[in-house]
């Protein structure tokens, strides 16, 4: 059997002793007697390979979103150049071209993986149970790609630290408009490498949290979201209500957007309390 899992007989045996505290665990937690849902070693499987599939593709969509703009602040700052002979309206032509392509595309990427993944999405929400071999076999995975993770984290946010050196270099040489602009397309690029590499990475490690449900997809964060969920929409429609009718009522819309950034800030607030009442009721 670990040769057909490809783990060691070590993860199988350790797993069958934690299968049984899960049981017991969930059979206490769903006394109401509603079904929980289990997860075979065949699906475990399927939902890491689909998710090693569309880490790549959702990580290069969040790098085009990123350097979509680069082009149009590139090409504004050759208008500033008379030797190279650009006019402004074929800058913001080309440039609003390549920034509504690369968007567009995208979104297509965004759309056609949440439409893949929309079938598993479960594992991510509710509560589940294993069956034997799965925690292990996830684990050992997870643990192999550790310093893959830890990797791409650090080179990652290294890049996104490192990536304002040009535009601060730029402002303190007092270089021309057009050389600033070269400086800023130049952080959008490495600020869309460095999250390239975040993103991919933390959606692999993610999956292998969700299969194991533990850090934010564990079972109490997800009795939590359930909650929050509620409380979000309540807060939401009401902060908009409250929004609409002080607008209305006064025609003040050049004041009455202070509400956004006030609702926002107040919001984490809520969010904290209500967590922290959850967390007292469990």
């Amino acid at each position: 059997m670990a040769d057909l899992f490809g783990v060691s007989t070590d993860y199988l045996l350790k797993d069958e002793l934690e299968q049984n505290e899960v049981q017991t665990f969930v059979s206490y937690e769903t006394s109401d007697a509603q079904e929980v849902r289990r997860v075979s070693m065949e699906e475990a499987n399927e939902y890491l390979d689909m998710k090693k599939k569309d880490a790549p593709i959702i990580a290069n969509a969040v790098f085009m979103c990123i350097i979509s703009p680069a082009i149009l602040i590139l090409l504004s700052g050759l208008t500033s150049e008379k030797s190279f002979h650009l006019k402004e309206d074929a800058a913001v032509g080309g440039g609003m071209a390549f920034l509504l392509v690369m968007v567009a595309a995208a979104v297509y990427f965004f759309i056609t993986c949440s439409i893949r993944e929309s079938r598993m999405e479960y594992l991510e929400k509710v509560v589940f149970e294993t069956e034997y071999g799965v925690d292990g076999m996830v684990k050992e995975k997870r643990n192999s790609y550790e310093p893959t993770f830890s990797r791409g984290i650090a080179i990652g946010v290294v890049l996104c630290i490192v990536a304002a050196g040009p535009l601060i270099i730029s402002g303190i040489v007092g270089a021309t408009d057009y050389v600033c602009c070269i400086s800023v397309s130049v952080l959008l690029v490495i600020v869309a490498i460095g999250v390239n590499m975040i993103v991919r990475v933390y959606i692999m490690k993610g999956s292998y949290d969700t299969l194991l449900q533990e850090g934010e997809f564990s079972r109490h964060e997800k009795r939590a979201k359930k909650k929050l969920d509620i409380m979000s929409s309540i807060y939401w429609c009401l902060a908009t209500g409250i929004y609409l009718a002080w607008s209305f009522w006064t025609m003040r819309w050049d004041i009455t957007w202070i509400i956004w950034p006030v609702a926002g800030v107040l919001y984490a607030a809520v969010s904290g309390i209500m967590r922290l009442i959850i967390g007292a009721e469990d």
